[in-house]
């Protein structure tokens, strides 16, 4: 028997745990995790070095980051955001810093850093923290006039009087949740890059560069479309695009990809986005800056790099607009610079399939957010059940933003079921 049972050894878990432990020191608390090892998740984020949250400290705007979840994040963040992540840190010696685009990691550039303050917290405040506990099923039971959770791990039983669940994109958690009464929006892939074969990019893997991406929008999707009304006109994203031996990733194409989770997995990932690589400028400007060049130029359009984009880039665009590499600025016909600067500000390309950010493997869906009380993150269905982390209808854009809702949801879960245990044992 147990006051609290932690369901999921993550970030949200641990943190949820923590804080419990921390606020009331009398509380039997227990973390269980299916896998063999717990915060495999904070392990492998950021490359190793656990992109921990994002420098950006005003609520309002921090809640603009989330595709899902936007609204009932706002009041969660003015209780608990990146800044006070931050503080939890240092106070644990665990310093952060930030980067230039704002992302925020440990100094020391390890996430074992992240993983040992969690482990070491956990052993402080004699939180027990069992791995290899596959969760079989859970129910709500009532013994002697009190509500409980038994929770099947295996052929044997917990008990417990709240139950905080932390399991993120679990499917099997998702099932059981769901025949206890709660909804599940069905889970799609967010974040994923944009798998791309085309000769303006095949052979320039690596090339980075600021660009802006727009999702062309199909007029119907076929049957799915009279079911769910999905807008694309405004997937638009801008910032850095990297050109991979695949396609196209990079933040500006990550972006895409969680604001449009739900409308590009009803397109089965086949759909076609323009792209323009110099977003300071638009079509009938930049031609007006190219015939302007030829007046004056004298070399190859290939080897005069009148833009801020990568050489290679230009000369593939150059080569598709149909000039030769040996024709001079004064030889260029205006048709052919109508076309570069076409290719230049809205060229089109055709996407089919995705392909896994593993560094972020985030999903859209969970619990319906409508059934979550968002001052306690309890369900407003079942008395003494929390939840914290992905497990619920929320995700971000990558650069930091999936931890912060697992930090904040940890911590207001947690003070609620302190405020829950001193009101039961009062």
């Amino acid at each position: 028997m147990y006051d609290v049972l932690v369901i999921g050894g993550g970030a949200a878990g641990f943190y949820a745990a923590i804080h419990i432990a921390e606020s009331r020191p009398q509380t039997k608390i227990a973390i269980l995790e299916r896998g063999k090892e717990v915060l495999t998740k904070v392990k492998v984020s950021g490359g190793g070095r656990c992109n921990v949250t994002h420098a950006e400290f005003n609520p309002s705007d921090l809640s603009k980051n989330y595709p899902r979840g936007e609204k009932e994040l706002l009041g969660p963040f003015h209780t608990y955001a990146s800044g006070d992540t931050v503080g939890f840190f240092e106070e644990r010696g665990v310093a952060l810093k930030i980067e230039d685009d704002g992302r925020m990691f440990p100094v020391s550039n390890s996430s074992q850093t992240i993983i040992d303050c969690f482990l070491s917290e956990a052993d402080r405040l004699g939180i027990q923290v069992k791995t290899h506990c596959s969760v079989t099923g859970i129910e709500h039971i009532e013994e002697a006039g009190t509500k409980k959770w038994k929770v099947a791990v295996g052929d044997s039983f917990m008990f417990c009087n709240k139950l905080v669940l932390a399991t993120g994109s679990n499917p099997k958690m998702w099932n059981y949740i769901e025949s206890l009464g709660h909804t599940i929006v069905p889970p799609v892939p967010s974040l994923f890059t944009f798998n791309i074969k085309d000769e303006r990019i095949v052979d320039i893997p690596g090339v980075a560069t600021h660009a802006e991406v727009k999702v062309i929008p199909k007029k119907s999707i076929g049957k799915k479309s009279s079911r769910l009304k999905l807008d694309a006109s405004s997937l638009t994203s801008e910032g850095p695009l990297l050109v991979t031996h695949w396609g196209m990733s990079g933040p500006a194409i990550l972006k895409l990809s969680a604001w449009g989770a739900r409308i590009l997995e009803q397109y089965n990932y086949q759909f076609r986005i323009q792209v323009n690589w110099v977003p300071e400028y638009h079509q009938d400007g930049l031609l007006a800056l190219l015939l302007k060049v030829k007046q004056v130029e004298k070399k190859t359009v290939l080897r005069t790099k009148v833009l801020d984009i990568p050489k290679r880039l230009w000369a593939n665009l150059v080569n598709a607009s149909g000039i030769e590499d040996t024709v001079t600025w004064p030889a260029v016909s205006k048709q052919q610079l109508t076309i570069l600067a076409e290719q230049l500000t809205a060229g089109i390309f055709q996407v089919n399939g995705k392909s896994t950010f593993k560094e972020e493997f985030v999903t859209a869906g969970g619990v319906n957010l409508k059934e979550i009380n968002f001052k306690t993150y309890e369900s407003k269905i079942l008395t003494g059940l929390y939840f914290a982390g992905e497990i619920i209808n929320v995700d971000a854009i990558t650069g930091g933003f999936n931890f912060q809702n697992a930090w904040t949801g940890g911590f207001i879960a947690a003070k609620g079921v302190v405020n829950d245990l001193n009101t039961n044992s009062e």
